[in-house]
C-alpha cells in the first residue's frame, strides 16, 4: 500500500476506485465497503484509493466536541488498512480552509483534478464543503460532466458502521473486550512507552511496566484489571508475552493519578523507553481498595492465576 500525505505529489492513479471516510476502527462494518472497493477495482483493472483525514474532521468543524476518543491512532489505521490489500491511502490534512471550500470546488478541484476517479463509492449521507452543503445528490448531478461512475453505499451498511463504532467505544470503556473484538473483527490493541514508575510493584513481587500512551485521543479501556498479551516491537521480533494489566487510580496506594501498569509473566529485562503494544484479552475485575498491601498481593496472586487460565 502506498501512503500519500502531500496532495501536490499524488501519482497518476489507474482507473481509480475511490472512497472517502475516517475509517476509525477499520472494523467489520468498514470492511464491507473495502470489499466492495476491491471488487470494483478488480472488475475494471483499477487501483483502490481510500481518502481519509487527519486530524479528525470533527476537531475542526465542531465547536462543541470535547475529549474525542478514537479507536485507532493514525499509525494503527494505516497498519490495519495495509493488511486489507488497499493500493493507495491518501491522508488529507483537514484544515479550516479545506472544510470551507465550496462544495463544487471540492468535487472539481479536489476529487476530480487530483484523483481522476473512474468510480466513487460513497454513502447517501456523505457531506462535504462549506456548511456541509455538498452531498450525494451533487456528486450525482456532476457525474456526467466529470465522467465518473458513482456507487452508493447502502444505508444499512452505513447504519451498521455508525452503530458498531459507538458500541465498540462503549464496550471498551465498560471493559467488555470480547464484544469490542467481535465488532472490530480483530483484537483491540494500544501502544505506549514504558516510563519510570514508583517501583512499588517490584517491592510487591510483581514488577510492572508503566505505560504512557502518547496519543491523548486514543481510547483506552475502562478502569480495572485485565488479562493481556504484550509485544515489544524492538524486542524478540515482536514475540507476544503473557501478562496482566491494571488501569486506574491504585486506590490501595494513593488513588490520585490514573495509570496503566502491565506485569509481564516470566520476564525481567529492562525495557524502559521502549514501546509496548498491549492486546487486551479479557476484563478480570474492578479496582478494589484493600486494607493492606498483603491483601493486595494475595489478590494479585489470584489475578495471575486467572490470567494464565485465559491466556
Amino acid at each position: 500500500m502506498q501512503i500519500h500525505k502531500n496532495l501536490d505529489q499524488l501519482p497518476e492513479f489507474r482507473n481509480a476506485v475511490v472512497t472517502i471516510g475516517t475509517f476509525d476502527g477499520v472494523h467489520a462494518g468498514h470492511r464491507q465497503i473495502i470489499d466492495e472497493l476491491l471488487r470494483e477495482a478488480r472488475a475494471i483493472n483499477g487501483e483502490t484509493v481510500i481518502i481519509t483525514f487527519h486530524p479528525h474532521p470533527r476537531k475542526i468543524v465542531s465547536s462543541t466536541i470535547l475529549g474525542i476518543r478514537l479507536i485507532n491512532t493514525l499509525e494503527e489505521k494505516i497498519e490495519l488498512l495495509e493488511q486489507l490489500g488497499i493500493d493507495h491511502l491518501v491522508i488529507v490534512p483537514f484544515t479550516d480552509a479545506f472544510a470551507n471550500q465550496q462544495a463544487e470546488d471540492y468535487v472539481e478541484h479536489f476529487l476530480v483534478k487530483r484523483f481522476h476517479p473512474h468510480t466513487i463509492i460513497i454513502g447517501y449521507d456523505h457531506r462535504f464543503g462549506r456548511e456541509r452543503k455538498g452531498d450525494y445528490r451533487l456528486l450525482e448531478l456532476l457525474a456526467p460532466r466529470f465522467h465518473y461512475q458513482l456507487k452508493e453505499i447502502p444505508k444499512h451498511i452505513l447504519d451498521e458502521i455508525a452503530i458498531s463504532s459507538t458500541r465498540i467505544r462503549e464496550a471498551l470503556l465498560e471493559g467488555r473486550v470480547e464484544t469490542a473484538d467481535k465488532l472490530l473483527g480483530y483484537e483491540f490493541f494500544f501502544s505506549g512507552t514504558v516510563v519510570d514508575g514508583d517501583k512499588l510493584g517490584r517491592k510487591l513481587g510483581y514488577p510492572t511496566a508503566n505505560i504512557q500512551v502518547p496519543d491523548e485521543e486514543k481510547i483506552i479501556p475502562g478502569n480495572g484489571i485485565y488479562a493481556v498479551y504484550a509485544a515489544i516491537p524492538q524486542h524478540k521480533n515482536g514475540q507476544r508475552l503473557k501478562g496482566m494489566m491494571s488501569i486506574g487510580f491504585r486506590p490501595t496506594v494513593d488513588g490520585k493519578k490514573r495509570v496503566i501498569e502491565v506485569n509481564l509473566f516470566d520476564f525481567s529485562q529492562d525495557i524502559y523507553g521502549l514501546t509496548l503494544r498491549i492486546y487486551v484479552k479479557k476484563y478480570l475485575r474492578e479496582e478494589i481498595k484493600f486494607d493492606s498491601l498483603e491483601a493486595l498481593v494475595k489478590q494479585i496472586d489470584q489475578d495471575k492465576i486467572d490470567s494464565l487460565k485465559i491466556l
